[in-house]
């Protein structure tokens, strides 16, 4: 969990783990890929730490919040249980999230406890779960790929076709900056 400190709030659950080492580093590494123009894909903690990091934050309890589900994993089942496909993302028809899933929606996993509560300046709320929850994001000014998903696209990325696209573009965007940094023309001929 993101500590609560990072947007100014008190610690709501004292058992859940916190890692403020990790917070030191990813936080500012956020700032310094979107600054830099490195391309940055964010995963669900990853995702909260990009809003975080830029300005926004986190309902520490989203299954506590009035009118928002439980997204959390049924922890006691098998992690192929934890991992299914949990409920719809809506997407914005313009997003990247949208042509990588080729409709306007999808089903994804939910295994999270934190969630956005106020976006962060700069962000694109592109996703959302069925209760309003942020579930996609979009850096619209940085310099590369900037996207993020709350729920865990590496666990079905072979045969599930947003998950599988999602790491191809993320993979293409890596591969066009390192074309950059060796001086290489960029791809496409551009």
């Amino acid at each position: 969990n993101v500590p609560p400190a990072h947007f100014d709030e008190a610690v709501a659950d004292a058992a859940l783990p916190l890692d403020p080492r990790r917070d030191a580093l990813t936080l500012a590494l956020v700032c310094a890929c979107v600054a830099r123009g490195v391309p940055l894909l964010g995963v669900c903690r990853g995702f909260q730490e990009i809003n975080v990091a830029l300005g926004g934050s986190l309902h520490q309890r989203v299954h506590a919040v009035p009118g928002r589900m439980d997204h959390r994993e049924p922890a006691a089942r098998p992690l192929d249980e934890q991992y299914a496909l949990a409920h719809e993302v809506s997407f914005a028809p313009d997003s990247a999230f949208a042509r990588w899933a080729g409709a306007a929606q999808a089903r994804v996993n939910s295994l999270h406890g934190q969630g956005i509560a106020r976006l962060a300046p700069g962000l694109r709320a592109v996703g959302h779960a069925p209760d309003g929850l942020v579930e996609a994001l979009e850096i619209p000014q940085a310099k590369a790929f900037a996207c993020a998903a709350q729920w865990h696209p590496e666990w079905d990325c072979a045969t599930h076709v947003l998950n599988g696209a999602m790491f191809r573009a993320f993979g293409e965007a890596c591969r066009e900056r390192q074309r950059e940094r060796q001086g290489q023309p960029r791809h496409g001929g551009g």
